[in-house]
């Protein structure tokens, strides 16, 4: 079949046809952070941020004493003085007069579309640092300050590949430098059940288990002491594992997209805490011309209460 002679069609008017564009912007970016969000928050009064940790003497069986004895007395254990250095993040945003004020799909206000979406890649930026292997630097006029990441913050309670290396401590578990990579090996339920039991046994009371996307379905196949059924009337396949019920308690399965994939974390949460020298704030810059400029930012650092009661699996495969 053909088209008519003469038939005014939409390729003869295209100028006159209003384009189609929905008033929806679709973003599939994800936005969560959760270590960020399921660890305390406290407050920085300085670059330097500084806390203290405490011990017990170690239980003694041996704890008889002879009525009426003279007593002798201990020498008194000082607290450990720990620290990280605050980093600062930020995002930056202007739009010109002119785009703020044109008709748009999607958003009135383009401005205030511009802060809303920088201030998720802040939070974003934000978690991927806590989570990152680096370690705090004092910063300089041309060097920007840097805080400890959570890798380098554990050094008692690891498994690792006979390659690898903790964080070192700088002093009083203070991390000195950046964990070493090793050759990367299989996530199994025995490395898992390995550091939960050295984190109870350090004082832990560990209650999340945050790790990348890969080896949270590896943690999904751990069977524990158990079988699974699914009855076939059900039509309903359980794949995962939210809950892992340990010898010293449950803890929460947590994937995390802004971690290394390649390590695996056993934490408890109220042990750290995001330390914020200047939180989240929205100022304005000078206008230089025709048009607004804004900036988000936040001043911060990791707060590791006391390592001792957290752990890592390391150097676990990816793919």
């Amino acid at each position: 079949m053909s088209q008519p002679s003469n038939t005014y069609d939409s390729y003869d008017n295209a100028n006159s046809i209003k384009e189609d564009i929905q008033d929806i912007i679709y973003n599939i970016s994800p936005t969560d952070t959760p270590f960020m969000s399921g660890i305390g928050k406290s407050k920085a009064t300085a670059v330097l941020h500084e806390w203290q940790t405490d011990a017990l003497a170690a239980a003694a069986s041996d704890n008889h004493q002879i009525e009426g004895d003279e007593i002798a007395f201990a020498a008194p254990t000082a607290t450990a003085r720990i620290n990280n250095r605050t980093q600062i993040s930020r995002k930056s945003v202007i739009v010109s007069g002119t785009l703020d004020s044109v008709s748009k799909a999607g958003r009135n206000n383009e401005l205030a579309y511009q802060i809303s979406k920088a201030s998720k890649e802040l939070k974003r930026d934000m978690e991927t640092t806590l989570c990152h292997n680096q370690t705090h630097h004092a910063g300089s006029d041309t060097a920007a300050r840097k805080l400890s990441g959570l890798p380098t913050w554990i050094q008692a309670n690891t498994n690792k590949a006979a390659n690898g290396a903790n964080g070192q401590s700088g002093g009083n578990d203070t991390p000195g430098h950046a964990r070493t990579d090793g050759t990367q090996r299989a996530f199994t339920e025995a490395q898992l059940k390995d550091v939960v039991k050295q984190c109870w046994d350090n004082g832990g009371d560990p209650s999340m288990i945050m790790l990348g996307s890969f080896n949270k379905q590896k943690l999904s196949g751990f069977t524990g002491g158990s079988t699974r059924f699914d009855p076939a009337e059900n039509k309903r396949l359980v794949a995962s594992v939210d809950i892992y019920e340990s010898d010293f308690g449950a803890l929460t399965a947590v994937p995390n997209r802004f971690q290394q994939a390649r390590s695996a974390y056993v934490l408890q949460p109220d042990m750290f805490a995001v330390s914020f020298l200047r939180d989240f704030q929205l100022a304005d810059l000078a206008q230089s011309g025709d048009a607004q400029k804004k900036f988000l930012l936040a001043e911060y650092t990791l707060e590791s209460r006391n390592q001792a009661a957290s752990g890592g699996i390391f150097d676990l495969t990816t793919s």
